[in-house]
């Protein structure tokens, strides 16, 4: 859905139509809050909301399982190491 100049509002004017606005985001719509100017926050319909949090769930967890595949493919390659080894040199680096 396209923001258009109608779904930009001056932050007074949100609190004089609230209301107004708030019917009008549960009918699909999306306002951007404007303060001095500027882009202050959004007013959407709290599904929506929470199907924004779902997709970035999903992406996080796209994104883990990536991580493990390659994971598992360096150790069928043999491109491992000794964690405890690591973690040594990473404390002796960290040391002035």
């Amino acid at each position: 859905m396209a923001i258009t100049a109608a779904d930009i509002v001056p932050l007074s004017q949100a609190r004089a139509n609230l209301s107004e606005l708030a019917d009008q985001v549960k009918a699909g719509a999306e306002k951007i809050i404007t303060k001095n100017g500027e882009s202050y926050v959004a007013l959407i319909d709290a599904e929506r909301l929470d199907y924004y949090h779902q997709l970035e769930r999903e992406k996080v967890h796209l994104i883990l399982i990536n991580e493990a595949s390659k994971g598992l493919d360096d150790i069928a390659a043999g491109r491992t190491k000794d964690a405890r080894g690591v973690i040594a040199a990473m404390k002796k680096r960290r040391q002035p």
